[in-house]
This record gives C-alpha cells, structure tokens and sequence, in this order.
C-alpha cells in the first residue's frame, strides 16, 4: 500500500511480473491464458515469479476458460491448485463459482476457502455474471472474501461505474466491518478512464494489466500456421505489462487520492 491506495497488475509471464513491479504495483494477480480473462498459472511460473519480485502474488485457480459453473473432477483440481499454490509460495488466492441459475456457489466457495486459508481470497471477475450483484456482494461479504474484483458488470469499470457506486454505498451502509476496498475495480482500465473510475468509486485499489505490444525475436516466419484458434493472439507479438504504462497509472492515482 503507498500513499493510500495500491495498483494490482495482472500477469502471465516473469517479464510482465517484473515490470509491473518496476512499474510501481503493490501486488500482482498471476495468471496463465489471459485472452480468456485468466486461467490457472503453471506452479514453475509461480516459483520463478516469486524468486524475481518482491510484492505480493496472488494466483488465479480457474482450470479453464468459459463459465465460472465447475464439474466436480474440475472441482478437484482447483483444490489440487490451490494446495500446490500454497505450497510453492502464493501470498493470496483468486477464484469464483457460480451456480447455474448465476447465483453464488455458496457451497463450493466455502469449500474452496476452507482449503485457501489462511491465505486472503479474492473472489474474481464471476461477480459480473451473476444475477443479482447486490444480493450476490453481501453474500460474498458473508463467506469471508478479502475482495471481489469488478467491472460493475459491465465491460468495462467505466461503463459499470454506476453499479460499483451502488455497491460502495451498500458496503458502507453495512452494518458489518467492511469498507469500499472490499471491491476493487478492474476491467478495460487504461490512463484515459482511470482517474473517472477512483473518483467515481471511492475504491483505493484498482487491478489492470497495463500491458503493451512487443514484436517477437523470431527472424523465420511461417504466416501460414497458428498455434490457436482464429481469436487467439498472433504468435509473433507478445503481450507484456508496459513499465511507462503502469507508472503512469500509479502517477494518475497518486495525484487523486
């Protein structure tokens, strides 16, 4: 935490760990497949990271892309991840599980924190894709989450701005010790929208990626095969955390708050 507020970064490599550090964030999010909004890193991703930077790093247990609705094998082994997590060093745990009908997985998440702690859980993006988002905060409050990262259900934390207003009213009106930082924005936060978003929604932590093209090393080329599906990302252009881009977010927040 500096100067009241801290900038969390999400990442999927060491390059980008280290230079969101660089950058100034006070915590990074690890994952691996962020064209899918984030999905469980590999434990030799989390052992390098945590030997190369020094804040906080907070690993994402998603066993894959798509809906936040878990089979019980798929249950398993976010349990599996989680352990090893713990054990090769996460200082926090991040995760989320909705029922069918878009309600909180009441069930699987106490079942899931109980193997967490006593590490702090952040309750992830899910939250937008429930269907009632006040119903479904006080219920995540209950359950004993450190945080719930949110766009306000929106694609965006601008576009969700009003929404993360209401629940920051609703979590100050709480009659439970809770405070705004309790939900965290995030989602297509960028140097043009960031000082709207922390002025519109009280919060002292935000979570972005920062991140910025660079051009692969590769010198042969071959433009007729990709590693992916059509949506995924070209093999030659590697997505990493800018370290301009995330001192300029810090330099944004540090003159609002």
């Amino acid at each position: 935490m500096d100067d009241g507020f801290l900038m969390e970064v999400c990442v999927d490599s060491v390059e980008s760990a280290v230079n969101a550090e660089r950058g100034g964030a006070g915590r990074i999010e690890l994952c691996a497949g962020l064209v899918e909004g984030g999905t469980t890193p590999s434990m030799g991703l989390l052992q390098v990271v945590k030997q190369c930077v020094r804040v906080p790093v907070f690993v994402m247990i998603r066993p894959r892309g798509g809906d936040f609705l878990y089979s019980d094998r798929e249950v398993e082994v976010m349990k599996a991840d989680i352990r090893l997590a713990k054990l090769h060093g996460a200082d926090g745990l991040v995760f989320g599980a909705l029922t069918e009908d878009g309600r909180i997985d009441t069930e699987l998440c106490t079942a899931l924190l109980a193997v967490c702690r006593p590490l702090p859980v952040t309750f992830h993006r899910a939250f937008d894709m429930v269907h009632d988002p006040l119903v479904a905060l006080e219920t995540l409050i209950s359950l004993g989450f450190e945080r719930v990262l949110t766009s306000g259900c929106d694609s965006s934390a601008l576009e969700g701005l009003s929404l993360i207003k209401r629940l920051a009213e609703q979590v100050m009106s709480s009659t439970r010790c809770v405070t705004s930082d309790l939900f965290p924005p995030g989602g297509g936060i960028t140097e043009r929208n960031l000082q709207r978003i922390l002025e519109g929604s009280t919060a002292s932590e935000f979570h972005c990626s920062a991140r910025s093209a660079r051009d692969s090393g590769m010198k042969f080329r071959n433009p007729n095969v990709a590693m992916g599906a059509s949506f995924s990302a070209p093999e030659y252009s590697i997505k990493v955390a800018d370290v301009a881009k995330v001192r300029t977010l810090n330099a944004i927040a540090k003159n609002i708050l």
